[in-house]
């Protein structure tokens, strides 16, 4: 059934009436709403806020490296440290190393760009760091509703956001109700803040409705690959920060590596993987692994023991990409929109900070007794801000390394080390990600070796590790426009390259009674990373939020 036809026979939907709804709880959404509260309390006014997350609890499907500049949090919140916020590891060593396949050759200190010093900052699980911003939340007024994604976006009659509707619960397989059929609810706002992350389902739609991106480069992206380690204490070394670039991945192929020691003899160890890449063979996934075989980087792990696993997209084009954040009756805030500064590998502060932007212009226009219209303040402050000086500094990062590793890396030294970002010229991109993608008959085949389930893993053993789960009698939330074209076209011109981009073995391609090739999903794995929605070559795949809960639920990541 439609959801027209849902609504015809089971309406209408309750509804709740808010001054904003935040759309994400996240740290852009969490700083969105927090910000609201403090504002409020200064003027002596009420703001009505809530917060839909779809995951568990709040914290539950974020997954980052993650190194916190912690300015825009002591913006937010002066007191985080007495008030027991988890930054308890501050960095202490700085390493760059380019890899070759059997070398590492550190970069020396003299010359190592800005962007990739993180004196003053810390390594986090930010993940902890979302939980315990919920909790300041909480305190504050704000209600958090865990478990209840938002599944569309409600328009009023002049065409502007009015609120967002959470999705239906106890649908099947089928679309059709079960017997415990309960329809969503709406929620009215006189303001929506969309903070869903990378990629996020509404975001794309309201990009596309508005118009937003006209005029902007493509966006870019890239997919993180993340595990957690303990490792033996002669190993450890605490607030080290190790940065790589090169091998595994070949020189045309924008990534690199890091490896962020914590305490409790705990390293955070990751792949990222730029979204342009052109071989279909290529599997970020077993790139990661294969990455941990470097013989610099293998003893670190000898002897230890996986704790996590995760993977999620990165927004990474950079302000030259960014589209416009505003429009009647919201805004978007965070990766939503792209503020993650790929020069610095750091999204948060940035996401905390337009969080708080956000909210400094949802307050003066409740206050003027307005609702519904174009925050354009939001915008004009951003452009003021810090945050904006620093997206501008690195506004070519991306772009230099679309012309191969050895270009990139001269040219970042020279616009980040010598320049200081102060460059006269800007580069622009002007090609999707997806679009990016090369026949497999054109591109050299990659075979990767077998993991060793010691050092190495394979996708399922990595999932399990993440807590995922999904209610297995669902409507599946990985929808394809055209269901022939997997086959006749992914398959046959890119050999399938679902089956080795999704990093939790979503899709696999397999013979159907009849002896033909069929794509089969296996949605319960997916753990939200919306890399599929982004890379596919044919942009038939489209991502939408399965039933509240679902996904992973990340513990220390």
């Amino acid at each position: 059934m439609t959801s027209q036809q849902l609504l015809e026979q089971y309406g209408p939907r309750e509804a709740m009436d808010y001054d904003v709804v935040v759309v994400g709880g996240g740290p852009a959404g969490l700083a969105a709403a927090i910000r609201l509260k403090q504002l409020a309390a200064e003027k002596r006014q009420e703001i009505s806020v809530c917060v839909l997350e779809k995951g568990s609890e709040a914290g539950a499907h974020i997954l980052s490296g993650a190194i916190m500049d912690p300015g825009a949090l002591t913006e937010l919140l002066p007191n985080w440290k007495a008030d027991g916020a988890p930054l308890d590891q501050p960095v202490t060593e700085d390493a760059f190393w380019f890899l070759s396949e059997t070398a590492a050759r550190p970069t020396p200190a003299l010359v190592l760009p800005d962007c990739f010093k993180n004196h003053g900052n810390y390594i986090i699980s930010l993940g902890n760091v979302v939980r315990w911003m919920a909790q300041q939340a909480e305190a504050l007024g704000v209600e958090i509703f865990a478990g209840f994604p938002a599944a569309e976006v409600l328009y009023d009659d002049a065409g502007g956001v009015r609120g967002v509707a959470t999705g239906n619960l106890g649908l099947g397989k089928d679309g059709r109700p079960s017997d415990h059929f309960q329809l969503g609810m709406e929620l009215r706002a006189r303001y929506t803040v969309f903070a869903e992350g990378s990629r996020g389902q509404l975001g794309r739609e309201l990009i596309a409705r508005y118009k937003l991106d006209a005029g902007c480069d493509p966006q870019g992206y890239a997919i993180g690959i993340k595990e957690l380690w303990e490792i033996t204490p002669e190993q450890a070394k605490p607030g080290r920060v190790l940065h790589t670039a090169g091998w595994p991945l070949d020189s045309k192929t924008y990534g690199g590596s890091f490896l962020y020691h914590l305490p409790n003899n705990q390293v955070a160890v990751g792949l990222v993987v730029g979204l342009d890449y052109s071989n279909p063979w290529l599997s970020p996934f077993e790139e990661f692994q294969r990455f941990k075989t470097h013989p610099a980087i293998r003893p670190i792990f000898e002897g230890g023991k996986r704790l996590g696993y995760g993977a999620r997209a990165l927004t990474a084009g950079g302000i030259l990409a960014l589209p416009k954040f505003v429009f009647p009756g919201g805004c978007m805030v965070g990766c939503e929109a792209g503020f993650l500064n790929a020069s610095r590998i750091k999204g948060s502060h940035a996401a905390i900070k337009t969080g708080m932007l956000a909210a400094q212009a949802i307050a003066v226009a409740l206050a003027a007794g307005r609702s519904a219209d174009t925050l354009d303040d939001y915008p004009r402050a951003f452009e003021q801000s810090w945050l904006h000086a620093e997206l501008q500094r690195s506004r070519n990062f991306k772009q230099w390394f679309k012309k191969g590793r050895m270009v990139g890396t001269l040219m970042t030294g020279i616009e980040q080390w010598l320049l200081k970002g102060r460059m006269p010229w800007t580069i622009h991109r002007k090609a999707p990600d997806y679009a990016a993608l090369q026949p497999a008959e054109a591109m050299p085949r990659i075979d990767y070796p077998k993991p060793d389930g010691k050092l190495t893993f394979d996708r399922l053993s990595s999932v399990f590790i993440s807590n995922t789960n999904h209610e297995e009698n669902q409507p599946p939330h990985l929808t394809l426009k055209d269901i022939s074209v997997p086959v006749q076209v992914n398959l046959a011109r890119y050999a399938g390259p679902e089956q080795r981009y999704c990093p939790a073995g979503v899709y696999e391609f397999i013979k159907g009674p009849d002896g033909r090739d069929k794509l089969q999903i296996n949605a319960q794995n997916c753990v939200h990373c919306k890399t599929c929605d982004i890379k596919d070559p044919t942009q038939n795949i489209v991502w939408v939020a399965p039933e509240g809960g679902g996904g992973p639920n990340y513990v220390g990541m």
